[in-house]
């Protein structure tokens, strides 16, 4: 399969279960819904940032893909920081800090493997 269009099928589908189940996508990151109620709101936004960002990347070709698989770098390296700074302020163990950042500079990375392995 294609790098690109695997990194963002998982994308799509990270994001369906945000947006259907934000109780289940609050489970999988590791966070606690019973403790802040406005979290399924939150997830839901995320589930449709990563929806819309997979599908339009998916449905572009050429520069326009490449450009928007730049885009979902940066929305990983941002949530990248996100993790980090939930883990420095307290809002998150350090564990779960650890386990929300990891894939999303997984993500960053396997974005720019993406973009190599297109231009070969």
């Amino acid at each position: 399969m294609n790098p690109i269009t695997g990194l963002n099928l998982a994308r799509i589908v990270l994001g369906a279960v945000a947006l259907v189940s934000p109780a289940l996508a609050a489970k999988i990151f590791r966070l606690d819904p019973g403790a802040n109620p406005q979290l399924g709101y939150m997830s839901r936004m995320f589930g449709a940032r990563e929806v819309a960002l997979g599908a339009v990347t998916l449905a572009a070709s050429g520069t326009t893909q490449r450009n928007l698989v730049l885009v979902g770098m940066a929305v990983d390296a941002t949530d990248a920081f996100s993790g980090t700074a939930a883990g420095i302020d307290g809002s998150v163990t350090k564990a779960t800090s650890g386990f929300l950042t990891l894939p999303a500079v997984g993500a960053v990375v396997a974005g720019a493997a993406a973009l190599v392995m297109a231009r070969r």
